[in-house]
Protein backbone atom coordinates (compact mmCIF):
# COMPACT_ATOMS: atom_id res chain seq x y z
CA UNK A 1 0.00 0.00 0.00
CA UNK A 2 1.29 3.18 -0.79
CA UNK A 3 0.02 6.21 0.89
CA UNK A 4 2.58 8.81 0.10
CA UNK A 5 1.09 12.38 0.93
CA UNK A 6 2.39 15.67 -0.93
CA UNK A 7 0.89 19.39 -1.38
CA UNK A 8 -1.08 20.04 -4.41
CA UNK A 9 -1.13 23.77 -4.62
CA UNK A 10 -3.82 25.64 -7.00
CA UNK A 11 -2.59 28.17 -9.26
CA UNK A 12 -4.33 30.26 -12.12
CA UNK A 13 -2.04 29.35 -15.25
CA UNK A 14 1.38 30.19 -13.35
CA UNK A 15 1.88 26.50 -12.38
CA UNK A 16 4.88 26.35 -14.11
CA UNK A 17 6.14 29.61 -13.02
CA UNK A 18 5.60 29.03 -9.28
CA UNK A 19 7.69 25.50 -9.86
CA UNK A 20 10.85 27.12 -11.18
CA UNK A 21 10.57 29.77 -8.65
CA UNK A 22 10.38 27.54 -5.89
CA UNK A 23 13.10 25.37 -7.44
CA UNK A 24 15.56 28.43 -7.78
CA UNK A 25 15.04 29.16 -4.15
CA UNK A 26 15.38 25.62 -2.29
CA UNK A 27 18.45 23.56 -2.85
CA UNK A 28 18.51 19.76 -4.21
CA UNK A 29 14.82 20.81 -6.02
CA UNK A 30 14.09 20.20 -9.12
CA UNK A 31 10.81 19.74 -11.61
CA UNK A 32 10.10 15.79 -11.90
CA UNK A 33 7.51 16.20 -14.58
CA UNK A 34 4.79 18.48 -16.16
CA UNK A 35 2.66 18.76 -18.65
CA UNK A 36 0.29 21.39 -19.54
CA UNK A 37 -2.12 21.10 -16.38
CA UNK A 38 0.54 19.74 -14.02
CA UNK A 39 3.51 20.31 -12.61
CA UNK A 40 5.34 17.70 -10.73
CA UNK A 41 8.03 19.12 -8.36
CA UNK A 42 10.31 18.27 -5.38
CA UNK A 43 11.73 20.83 -2.50
CA UNK A 44 14.57 19.56 -0.77
CA UNK A 45 13.47 16.07 -1.63
CA UNK A 46 9.99 16.86 -0.47
CA UNK A 47 6.83 16.70 -3.33
CA UNK A 48 5.01 19.24 -4.82
CA UNK A 49 2.02 19.15 -7.21
CA UNK A 50 1.42 22.66 -8.71
CA UNK A 51 -2.25 22.60 -10.47
CA UNK A 52 -3.33 25.24 -13.68
CA UNK A 53 -6.89 24.96 -12.07
CA UNK A 54 -8.46 28.47 -13.08
CA UNK A 55 -9.44 31.39 -10.93
CA UNK A 56 -11.71 29.66 -8.53
CA UNK A 57 -9.34 29.51 -5.77
CA UNK A 58 -6.89 31.44 -4.20
CA UNK A 59 -4.46 30.42 -1.29
CA UNK A 60 -4.93 31.92 2.25
CA UNK A 61 -2.92 31.58 5.74
CA UNK A 62 -5.28 29.01 6.72
CA UNK A 63 -2.85 26.70 4.97
CA UNK A 64 1.22 27.17 5.24
CA UNK A 65 4.49 25.32 4.72
CA UNK A 66 7.05 26.38 7.82
CA UNK A 67 10.80 26.07 6.97
CA UNK A 68 12.43 25.62 10.07
CA UNK A 69 16.38 27.21 9.67
CA UNK A 70 19.54 26.57 11.84
CA UNK A 71 21.35 30.02 11.42
CA UNK A 72 20.61 33.57 10.87
CA UNK A 73 21.77 33.39 7.45
CA UNK A 74 19.15 30.58 6.74
CA UNK A 75 16.35 33.03 7.75
CA UNK A 76 17.29 35.83 6.48
CA UNK A 77 18.07 33.93 2.59
CA UNK A 78 14.41 32.46 3.36
CA UNK A 79 12.80 35.48 4.18
CA UNK A 80 14.26 37.71 1.42
CA UNK A 81 14.08 35.43 -1.69
CA UNK A 82 10.20 34.15 -0.98
CA UNK A 83 9.19 37.61 0.30
CA UNK A 84 10.20 39.65 -2.47
CA UNK A 85 7.23 40.82 -4.46
CA UNK A 86 4.94 39.49 -1.64
CA UNK A 87 4.12 40.67 1.46
CA UNK A 88 5.58 40.60 5.11
CA UNK A 89 3.89 39.38 8.02
CA UNK A 90 4.83 39.65 12.07
CA UNK A 91 6.34 36.30 13.93
CA UNK A 92 8.12 34.94 10.59
CA UNK A 93 4.93 34.76 8.20
CA UNK A 94 4.82 36.10 4.88
CA UNK A 95 3.19 35.46 1.88
CA UNK A 96 5.10 35.01 -1.66
CA UNK A 97 4.58 36.53 -5.07
CA UNK A 98 1.77 33.51 -6.05
CA UNK A 99 0.10 34.34 -2.41
CA UNK A 100 1.84 30.63 -0.75
CA UNK A 101 2.12 31.24 3.03
CA UNK A 102 5.04 30.24 4.38
CA UNK A 103 6.37 30.65 8.03
CA UNK A 104 10.62 31.25 8.13
CA UNK A 105 11.44 29.91 11.46
CA UNK A 106 14.57 29.02 13.82
CA UNK A 107 15.04 25.67 14.13
CA UNK A 108 15.55 26.35 17.88
CA UNK A 109 12.59 27.89 18.40
CA UNK A 110 10.30 24.77 19.97
CA UNK A 111 13.02 24.47 22.29
CA UNK A 112 13.01 28.12 23.43
CA UNK A 113 9.13 27.54 23.91
CA UNK A 114 9.17 24.62 26.05
CA UNK A 115 11.48 25.99 28.47
CA UNK A 116 9.52 27.58 31.16
CA UNK A 117 11.10 30.11 32.51
CA UNK A 118 11.52 31.47 29.60
CA UNK A 119 8.58 30.61 27.03
CA UNK A 120 6.93 34.18 28.01
CA UNK A 121 10.09 35.97 27.39
CA UNK A 122 10.38 34.49 23.77
CA UNK A 123 7.01 35.05 23.36
CA UNK A 124 6.98 38.49 23.98
CA UNK A 125 10.65 38.94 22.18
CA UNK A 126 8.90 37.24 18.93
CA UNK A 127 5.49 38.91 18.82
CA UNK A 128 7.13 41.97 18.03
CA UNK A 129 9.10 40.92 15.23
CA UNK A 130 8.50 40.50 11.68
CA UNK A 131 11.34 38.05 10.50
CA UNK A 132 13.24 36.06 13.46
CA UNK A 133 16.13 37.53 14.70
CA UNK A 134 17.65 33.99 16.38
CA UNK A 135 19.77 36.15 18.95
CA UNK A 136 17.15 38.06 20.03
CA UNK A 137 15.31 35.37 20.94
CA UNK A 138 17.95 33.63 22.49
CA UNK A 139 18.65 36.53 24.78
CA UNK A 140 14.99 36.82 26.21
Amino acid sequence: MNNNMYPCLWFDTQAKAAADYYCSIFKNSKITAENPIVVNFELNGNKFIALNGGPAYKFSPATSFVIECDTQEEIDYYWEKLGKDGRYDRCGWLDDKYGVTWQVIPAILPKLMADPQRSQRVVDAFMKMSKFDIQTLLDA
